[in-house]
């Protein structure tokens, strides 16, 4: 398990490129039949990449539960997760739930036991997941795609035309503070949000997908007056402290998985950043 320390924006103003990707860049969330898990101390983050292939993949074996001070990972914890492969089964004690692409799936505190298969091997699951801390046991459930709370942002004229589907957010389930979507650029538009924003109150997971061989994302971060860029390319993950700028640009349209946690679950409660006084 990767541990990620938070940092304080004075110090990141000084870090390289080397650095800033060391602190906050995740290269290769899927490797065929393993969890790799991320712990980061902003907000008590956990992010997972579960690729089951040829046999299942049990949670608890993947996660040292000492570090966390509990008997099972999700003691204290919820979890989100989003299917970006072919169809999934993911079992808790005696309930299964079968995912197809881009179904997601929360998970309430105290779920345990849970397994993670690929129903077929020649097009298996690839399981992206969130998991914050929990407060109360809410029910799981499955959230197909076509179930997400569906918004449709941005212009042609600003570069920025994207479909957004919330599947962990208030009008669509309770969780205790854990909200998670995916959004898709359409064809034509590079932005992912501009004018750039921060949310002092939360901390945002960003993981980039449907990035074409020899495209990229400029992911920015930074504070307004203080921004850096990292490059990000298909299927990995970057974290954005709370301090931070959230945007980004590509070289082409892609999507991605935005995982928040923090203080509210208000999807709009965004601090934009004026243009004249972004830098």
């Amino acid at each position: 398990m990767k541990i990620n320390y938070n940092n304080n924006p004075r110090d990141a103003k000084d870090y390289d490129t080397t650095r800033l990707r060391e602190e906050l860049l995740t290269e290769c969330m899927f490797k065929d039949n393993e969890i790799v898990a991320v712990y980061s101390h902003i907000d008590r983050i956990v992010v997972l990449g579960v690729s089951p292939n040829d046999h299942e993949l049990a949670l608890n074996d993947a996660i040292d539960n000492k570090a966390f001070g509990v008997e099972h990972f999700l003691q204290r914890r919820e979890l989100g997760v989003i299917n970006l492969g072919g169809q999934a089964q993911v079992k808790s004690g005696s309930e299964t739930y079968t995912l197809d692409h881009l179904d997601g799936l929360y998970m309430g505190m105290g779920s345990d036991n849970l397994i993670f298969s690929s129903l077929n091997n020649s097009n298996p699951a690839l399981l992206y997941c969130i998991s914050a801390p929990a407060h109360h046991s809410y029910p799981s459930r499955i959230i197909r795609r076509s179930e997400a709370n569906l918004v449709e942002l941005g212009s042609t004229a600003n570069a920025n035309e994207r479909v957004i589907r919330q599947y962990l957010h208030p009008d669509v389930l309770p969780t205790c503070q854990l909200s998670m979507g995916v959004t898709a650029l359409q064809e034509g538009s590079v932005w992912n949000t501009m004018p750039a924003h921060t949310h002092e109150r939360r901390m945002e997971a960003y993981f980039y997908f449907d990035i074409q061989p020899q495209q990229v994302v400029f992911h920015l971060m930074g504070e307004p007056t203080e921004t850096r860029h990292v490059v990000v390319r298909n299927y990995q993950m970057i974290l954005s402290p709370s301090w931070s700028i959230h945007s980004g640009c590509g070289t082409q349209n892609y999507s991605f998985i935005w995982g928040m946690l923090g203080e509210n679950q208000t999807f709009d409660d965004m601090d934009f950043v004026d243009m004249d006084s972004i830098q």
